[in-house]
C-alpha cells in the first residue's frame, strides 16, 4: 500500500456519480481538506472482513471486488466495484465491523475519508442521508436477487450472468456496441459464479467454442452479449 498524491475533490469526475455529489461546495472543501489517498496494487485489501471501519472509501481509480468468505474458507465475490463507488458504508451506518472485504482486482487509487465526516454529514446533510439511505437499499436488493440466483441457476446460466455482470460494470458506455475484454483470474470468475477454478475453465471452454466469447490468457472478449443474455434468463 502505498501513499499517494491526493486526488482534487473538486475536480474529481467521480464525485458527480455517487453520495458526494449531495455534499455543498463548503463540505466538499472540508471533505478535501480531511481525505487521503492510498495506492493498492491488484491483488491487497482495501478493508477486511471483522475490522472496525475506518471511514468511507472512494475508489479514484482502478477495479475492486467486495467478497465474503464462507464455513469452508471459500471466496464469494459478493460485489464488483468501480470508479467513482464509494465502499463501507455499512458498517459505518451500523456502527460493526466490516462484513466483507475489499480487493484491489486492479491497481488502484482509493480515498478515505474520516468517520468524523461522514458522521456530520449524515447528522446535517437530509439530501447525503437519504442517498445513503437509497445506496444500501440497491446494493442489498442487487445482493439478494444475486444469491437467489447463485443458488437455483445452472452453471451454465451463472457464467453467462457473470460475463454479463462484468460488461455492465466495466465496459464504457461510449463503447457501447463494442466487443469488450477484461482480464480477470479464473479464480475470480469462479468466486464470482459461486463455483471452481477448474468448472469455470470448463464452461469458458464451451462458450468460446460456441463463439460467444474468445479468450488470451486471463483476458475474456465477450462476443455475442445478447446470446448471452439469453442464456442467463433461460431460468429467470
Amino acid at each position: 500500500m502505498l501513499r499517494q498524491a491526493t486526488p482534487d475533490c473538486h475536480d474529481c469526475p467521480s464525485r458527480q456519480h455517487n453520495l458526494l455529489s449531495c455534499c455543498p461546495a463548503a463540505d466538499i472543501d472540508a471533505i478535501a481538506q480531511d481525505k487521503y489517498s492510498q495506492h493498492y496494487r491488484a491483488g491487497q485489501p482495501i478493508f477486511s472482513e471483522g475490522t472496525r471501519p475506518a471511514g468511507l472509501y472512494c475508489v479514484h481509480e482502478g477495479r475492486v471486488k467486495i467478497t465474503k468468505s464462507g464455513g469452508d474458507g471459500k471466496e464469494q465475490i459478493i460485489r464488483l466495484v468501480r470508479p467513482g463507488d464509494v465502499l463501507g458504508y455499512r458498517a459505518l451506518v451500523a456502527g460493526s465491523v466490516h462484513a466483507t472485504s475489499a480487493i484491489a482486482l486492479t491497481d488502484c487509487i482509493v480515498c478515505l475519508i474520516s468517520k468524523s465526516v461522514i458522521a456530520h454529514q449524515i447528522e446535517a446533510n437530509a439530501h447525503f442521508s437519504g442517498a445513503l439511505l437509497q445506496l444500501l437499499a440497491a446494493n442489498l436488493g442487487d445482493v439478494a436477487e444475486r444469491m437467489l440466483h447463485l443458488a437455483y441457476k445452472p452453471v451454465r446460466e451463472r457464467l453467462a450472468e457473470a460475463l454479463l455482470l462484468l460488461l455492465r460494470t466495466y465496459h464504457p458506455a461510449e463503447a457501447a456496441g463494442q466487443p469488450f475484454t477484461i482480464a480477470i483470474s479464473r479464480e475470480d470468475l469462479g468466486a464470482l459464479m459461486g463455483t471452481t477454478k477448474e468448472t469455470t475453465t470448463r464452461m469458458l471452454s464451451e462458450f468460446r467454442h460456441e463463439g460467444l466469447l474468445a479468450t488470451r490468457g486471463s483476458a475474456i472478449t465477450i462476443l455475442a452479449p445478447r446470446q448471452l443474455g439469453q442464456i442467463a434468463a433461460l431460468f429467470d
